[in-house]
Formats: C-alpha cells, structure tokens, sequence
C-alpha cells in the first residue's frame, strides 16, 4: 500500500529462528518477482547454514506460508488429544491436498506447495512443540477454550488469524477445505474435539485424489 511499485520478495520455508540463530543448517525460498531481485538479495541472505532456493512463484510462497498455520493448529490438536501418530500423518497428508486446492484457485503452481515453502514448512511445523500454531493446537486438544489459550500468549499464533478468513475465501472461491473448517469450529467454540473428529472420519468415501 505504501509502495505500490516496489518488487515483492518472499523469503519463506521450514525455519524455526531459534535454529537459525544458532547457525544451524537451513534451506528456505526466496520467492522474487524477477530473477534480477534473486540476484541482488540472494548474496545479501545466503550464509553457509542458511540456503535459499530461488522460485518466481511469489503468491505460492506466500499461501504456502499462510495455509500451514491454520493446518499446524490441527496437528496440535491431533497431539493434544492424544489421538495418535497415524491421525497426525494423514491430517498433514490431507491437508497438503487442501494446500493445494485452494492454492490452484489462486494461481500458485503445485511445485511450489511441494517445496520447501509449502510442503517443508507444514512438516516442520505439524511436527513440534516449538510451533507456536502446534502448542495453540495441543491446548485445544487438551481441552482449553480458545480465549483462554490466545489471552494468555506472548507470541503470535498467526493460524488463528488466517483461519476465518482462509475459510471464507475457499468458500467464496467453492474449494472444499475440510480441515480448516474443523479448526474454525473449534477457535470459535462452535465444536468439541470429538465432534469433529467424528464429522471428518464420516465424510463420503471419495478418490485420494480429490
């Protein structure tokens, strides 16, 4: 808004910056509008434990980055409720295919998602505590209200930000996001854990693919 005309850049991935502080290794993308951008800031950002990968696909970075919050708060959940590591596994496998609908919609390419600033990046963070989104999650897992759990933060769990607005604008754009609907219901206090377990493991038996 402030500068219209100035070229984005998006340095997103699978980069806890207490890690990344400690000089340990990390491969990230910095997503430019034009290859000239990546030549000016690339040598400015690599270090030897620090990696960028080029890609010219700024809006997959930036939903890449955006979608694995709100899919982050649904791991937690799984861990919080003590509901398994197969749960967890198939929540990060479907909603990688979610990613992808709705990233589809917005003109990001798959290969994009696929990478490290989709795919990495919703491993890392569906799989520890250190996950800000994940902790927000395994609270409300463990049965805390929402309020309770954001009232009482010093830091910023963006997923519950994203999540309504993700929501509405998949369902403005009619991409089925299953997961996300789930994690809205629960920040809202519109559902219980079991209850939505329950009404994602009875929806229609459809391909793998959709």
């Amino acid at each position: 808004q402030v500068r219209p005309d100035n070229p984005l850049a998006i340095l997103s991935g699978p980069t806890f910056a207490h890690e990344v502080a400690q000089g340990l290794p990390t491969a990230l993308t910095l997503a430019c509008e034009s290859e000239a951008l990546w030549d000016q800031l690339n040598p400015l950002i690599a270090k030897a434990s620090f990696r960028p990968y080029y890609s010219d696909d700024v809006i997959g970075a930036e939903i890449g980055g955006a979608v694995k919050n709100v899919l982050a708060i649904g791991c937690g959940v799984v861990d919080g409720a003590g509901l398994g590591q197969n749960a967890r596994a198939s929540l990060i496998s479907r909603g990688f295919a979610e990613m992808l609908r709705y990233g589809a919609t917005r003109g990001a390419r798959a290969e994009t998602l696929s990478g490290l600033c989709g795919l990495g990046d919703l491993v890392l963070t569906c799989s520890s505590t250190s996950s800000r989104n994940f902790s927000l999650g395994r609270g409300l897992g463990e049965g805390q209200s929402a309020e309770a759990l954001l009232s009482d933060r010093t830091t910023v769990a963006e997923g519950a930000s994203t999540a309504p607005v993700l929501q509405q604008d998949a369902k403005a754009r009619q991409v089925d996001m299953p997961i996300v609907d789930a994690v809205c219901a629960l920040l809202a206090g519109k559902a219980d854990v079991q209850s939505v377990v329950t009404q994602l493991m009875k929806r229609p038996l459809v391909s793998e693919r959709r």
